[in-house]
């Protein structure tokens, strides 16, 4: 049997210009490209978890309106199962995504329908209980992100949370969280350290959860946990595209790798974090969202050329 996953999280639907470089703020900068791509954190990464080969579930909220349709179906041609997203009166969420020519970007969310997932349902918490690892981010209410939590310590799945966007947590939530994904930026954020230093804030987010994933970009990614074992991986060494959704790969890989191996050993540790790093990079080589989002071939592909001679 596959994996199970289940995703507590956001959906919208990016629309996205590509220009030569950022604008300041003020300014106007004349853009090229202009497309829309159903994305959204939580929905990204239940994409990537199923493109990823894992069996996934979403419990979310879409509006009423064409956006809502559109992000249901790609979701269900992803292979997502949808029986846990809502369809909320008024609008669907939506994120402006900028891209420069570098694949830097920036992002600004309107959360619309998703900000209606103030509680969840006992069929919610049937799906939490049936998956092996309940993937969260914070892009939805937190009193969702809480119970969803809740529940599956409760009921005995493991709990990733990717702090996203940043922003600091609540102790009764980061007691309740398993492993941790956090860029730098929100390293910082959570920890509420001024610091940009990976030792640093692994020490600082090993005060509040047991095990710490942070994600590095370009440099790949460093964990550590309470156990004492830290280790960093490089990422395979690409020509990035556009790197919006490579976040979100990575963290449905990482959660697809968890399910299927777990953290049993500092090698089981590192296998999952070179894969993920592999799913982030396979993603970054193409433009979009959900449409970057690679599949299990992609990512085993770039793994094996990646790191093959390393195991």
């Amino acid at each position: 049997m596959s994996a199970r996953v289940a995703v507590v999280g956001s959906s919208n639907l990016d629309l996205v210009v590509t220009a030569s470089r950022l604008p300041r703020p003020g300014e106007t900068v004349l853009g090229e490209d202009f497309r829309t791509v159903p994305g959204g954190k939580g929905a990204n990464q239940a994409v990537a978890a199923a493109r990823a080969g894992a069996a996934c579930d979403f419990v979310g909220a879409v509006g009423d309106d064409e956006f809502g349709t559109r992000m249901r179906a790609s979701l269900v041609d992803a292979g997502v199962d949808v029986s846990g997203l809502r369809t909320a009166a008024g609008p669907s969420g939506v994120a402006l995504i900028a891209v420069d020519r570098d694949a830097e970007n920036f992002i600004l969310v309107a959360p619309g329908a998703n900000g209606t997932l103030t509680e969840l349902d006992a069929d919610d918490r049937a799906t939490i209980a049936a998956a092996d690892v309940l993937l969260l981010q914070l892009e939805v209410p937190l009193t969702a992100v809480l119970q969803a939590a809740h529940w599956a310590r409760a009921d005995g799945t493991t709990v990733v949370l990717n702090a996203a966007p940043a922003a600091a947590l609540p102790t009764a939530l980061l007691d309740l969280v398993d492993v941790l994904v956090v860029n730098e930026h929100e390293a910082a954020v959570v920890a509420e350290v001024a610091s940009d230093d990976p030792p640093v804030l692994l020490d600082a987010l090993l005060m509040l959860v047991p095990r710490v994933v942070l994600t590095l970009g370009a440099r790949g990614a460093a964990y550590a946990d309470r156990h004492g074992l830290r280790l960093a991986v490089p990422a395979p060494q690409i020509d990035a595209v556009d790197t919006t959704a490579a976040g979100d790969a990575f963290t449905g890989a990482l959660a697809v790798s968890w399910a299927e191996h777990g953290a049993t050993s500092e090698d089981t540790v590192t296998a999952s974090l070179r894969w993920a790093c592999a799913a982030g990079a396979a993603c970054a080589q193409r433009p979009g969202a959900s449409t970057a989002l690679p599949d299990r071939p992609a990512i085993d592909a770039l793994y094996d050329a990646t790191y093959r001679g390393a195991q």
